[in-house]
């Protein structure tokens, strides 16, 4: 339907109401804004929708975003899963209105639901779902993004992100469904009949407590007399993370400007860890107060950054890097306690540091490597779950920033991880050390892993398509060297083949399809293109190898300037 007309029978909706209404209003006349709101629909992939809040079909709204736990519904019904549902939300503006929205829908349709009676993290709702025997879940969180986004993350009956099949089922019953379908049942409703109820306070008890058992050396924690800023980026970790840092007798000055709820995120207008950008404030904080180490998480508290101060200046490391660091620090105290099991294995990312193999083959531990998306982590522990393995799971990882250490919950899990990384920095400072020196310790052992992410980011209504033929030319016109730097190997996930450029050999690739191209240079690094599943994105990831930082970072410039060619 054209985009016009579209508007028009939004602005004619008699239930709309007033602040859309206002909002419709407003955009009269202007074609480019209208086109913007009402040229596309929010598409449900990737476990879920995010886009900007607003009015119109390619917006969040009270309309897209009952639609879409309306599709939740009718997917869930439709299977023998449990009928219950778990739901969390985060800081941002709406969450609570849209987790209460969801709530109603499922509700009304017999599904009896869960939902946190305060915002917490997401790995939280990933635990609600397993902890409560639910046949799905959903969070309402847009991750990291800026303060105008947000977003319904679905979750299946193991706590993992929903998987494809069921994620494709829920898309066209969302097709389906119209967009003013009348609310049968509120939430207040809901509440007053026990369709849905509030999760009981002493349940975060029982997430710390699950969390507490992942510690390795909680006890030893309090003699380092740890020094740490803390900043939740006015998200949901502010009461987690801080009660782990509490019982860890960990020493924590909070960065105070990020400490409430903040849908604005006036002090970070881009609440993402990874970015230098956000621990801005911290590095104030950290001027004035005894500090080791520099802790982030973001607002839904599933990723967290870490900055050290080394040598007069501070050092932020990245995802990476601490993942290498994590990886390394569990196994070493495990191997110490002689308690690493047999065939016991942890997971990575494809696009994260294929140092951390190292690391897994020098203490006899499997690592096995997979798609982008934590919920392929998730899956790799399920496989193990149904063998009733999953206690050789040691450790789970993506580049950007997530962890997870336990099968508690099935997400990326900054608590967890943010108790660990403080235990790990009071594990070294008793040796004399800090987090860096750590670092450094792994690259004299392993050699010089430097990896950096190029986000090329798209624009227009057909920024997807952009994003396809991006992906087409690539494959088109494969180089056969980058920078000077010869392709031996080229991974097209997408076709499900490896070729090896020196033999002419294909080989065909076990993991399932997806529109990644995988560039490997050898001993001298790697390229992998993808694009995003959630933005009008394509990312570039580039991996350089070498005996020293300045050998690995005239290889990256190299890399980097060599893909030019393909960078919009």
């Amino acid at each position: 339907m054209d985009y016009l007309k579209l508007y028009e029978i939004w602005k004619n909706e008699p239930s709309m109401p007033e602040d859309l209404k206002k909002l419709l209003s407003e955009m009269e006349g202007d074609l480019d804004k209208i086109e913007g709101c009402f040229g596309a629909e929010l598409q449900f992939g990737t476990a879920g929708i995010r886009g900007i809040m607003g009015v119109g079909t390619n917006r969040l709204n009270e309309f897209t975003v009952r639609r879409t736990a309306q599709g939740v519904a009718k997917w869930l019904t439709g299977t023998s899963l449990p009928q219950k549902c778990a739901i969390g939300y985060d800081s941002r503006h709406n969450s609570r209105t849209y987790a209460e929205i969801c709530a109603a829908a499922l509700a009304e349709k017999g599904v009896h639901v869960y939902i946190y009676h305060e915002l917490a993290p997401t790995p939280m709702l990933s635990y609600a779902v397993r902890a409560l025997g639910c046949g799905c879940g959903i969070m309402v969180t847009a991750s990291h993004n800026a303060g105008i986004y947000n977003g319904i993350k679905c979750y299946g009956e193991d706590g993992c992100q929903m998987p494809d099949a069921p994620a494709a089922i829920v898309l066209d019953e969302i097709s389906k469904i119209p967009y003013f379908v009348p609310a049968e049942k509120r939430f207040d409703a809901a509440i007053a009949d026990g369709s849905a109820e509030f999760i009981a306070p002493e349940f975060w008890q029982k997430y710390y407590d699950r969390v507490w058992q992942e510690g390795l050396l909680t006890d030893k924690v309090a003699d380092a007399k740890l020094n740490v800023v803390y900043t939740p980026l006015c998200g949901t970790g502010n009461k987690p993370v801080r009660e782990m840092m509490r019982r860890l007798g960990v020493n924590a000055e909070i960065v105070k400007v990020q400490e409430q709820p903040d849908g604005d995120f006036k002090t970070c207008e881009y609440p993402n860890p990874e970015t230098d950008a956000a621990l801005n404030e911290s590095y104030k904080v950290a001027d004035r107060v005894p500090c080791d180490l520099i802790l982030g998480t973001d607002p839904d508290c599933d990723r967290v950054a870490i900055a050290i101060p080394h040598k007069g200046e501070y050092i932020k490391l990245t995802g990476n890097e601490q993942g290498c660091l994590l990886l390394d620090y569990i196994l070493r105290i495990r191997a110490q306690k002689n308690d690493i099991p047999a065939g016991a294995f942890a997971v990575r990312s494809i696009v994260s540091s294929a140092m951390t193999d190292k690391i897994c083959e020098k203490y006899g531990v499997e690592m096995h490597a997979v798609l982008t998306g934590f919920k392929w982590i998730g899956n790799e522990i399920l496989s193990y779950e149904q063998r009733g393995e999953e206690d050789k799971f040691v450790f789970g990882f993506e580049e950007s920033c997530g962890y997870l250490k336990g099968t508690y919950a099935r997400d990326k899990d900054a608590v967890v991880a943010s108790m660990l990384i403080c235990e790990m920095a009071a594990y070294y400072k008793q040796k004399g050390m800090d987090l860096v020196d750590a670092l450094n310790a792994l690259y004299d052992e392993y050699g010089y892993f430097m990896a950096k992410v190029q986000s090329v980011e798209l624009t227009g209504n057909d920024a997807m398509e952009k994003a396809a033929a991006l992906m087409s030319n690539l494959r088109a016109n494969c180089p056969s060297s980058i920078g000077g730097f010869d392709v031996t190997e080229v991974l097209d996930y997408k076709s499900g083949i490896r070729t090896d450029k020196v033999s002419g050999q294909d080989t065909e690739i076990t993991l399932p399809k997806s529109n990644v191209v995988e560039l490997r240079l050898g001993a001298d690094g790697k390229v992998i293109v993808r694009p995003s599943g959630t933005e009008p994105k394509v990312k570039f990831y580039y991996t350089a190898i070498g005996k020293c930082v300045k050998c690995a970072g005239r290889t990256m410039d190299a890399l980097i300037d060599g893909m030019k060619v393909f960078v919009p």
